[in-house]
């Protein structure tokens, strides 16, 4: 009876075996394209993620550099709307460089942005960087505000 039972039980325990089996042989047919698809995924997933560490991970020097500095004198300017504007004159005072003069000399003389860009060899949108550049650095808001302040500080 005792081997009976034994034989009985180890019969069923390789049908179910052989059913769990079946049953994974028909899940990995069924679903392979699913299956090592989200395989492949995994890995290329854990590569990139490795290899975007390594590229991105380097250790960063910093470089500390002291620079003197001149502060700038200030001064108020009569009829300038109690404006303060800076002492100096010359343009590598204010930061206006060469080719920024030259712009604000062709907007004195009266051209337009599409005029000065072809008289200077230079594209439109440059023209109204440099000019934008002066208006900031003239603290003015527009063309006649910055000529004005230009003729005030004898820079044409």
């Amino acid at each position: 009876m005792k081997k009976q039972a034994i034989i009985f039980g180890s019969v069923l325990a390789v049908l179910a075996i052989c059913i769990k089996w079946l049953e994974y042989r028909y899940i990995i047919l069924t679903h392979s394209f699913e299956i090592y698809g989200s395989a492949l995924a995994i890995i290329f997933t854990i590569v990139g993620i490795w290899t975007g560490r390594k590229l991105t991970d380097r250790k960063k020097e910093y470089i500390r550099e002291e620079v003197i500095v001149e502060k700038p004198i200030y001064i108020q300017v009569a009829g300038t709307d109690n404006r303060v504007v800076h002492k100096s004159t010359s343009p590598e005072d204010l930061g206006i460089s060469k080719r920024e003069m030259e712009i604000l000399e062709l907007m004195a003389q009266g051209f337009s942005n599409q005029e000065i860009a072809e008289k200077t060899f230079l594209s439109i949108h440059t023209i109204k960087t440099h000019a934008s550049n002066l208006f900031i650095k003239l603290d003015a808001k527009r063309r006649t505000q910055a000529i004005s302040r230009a003729k005030e500080l004898n820079l044409i």
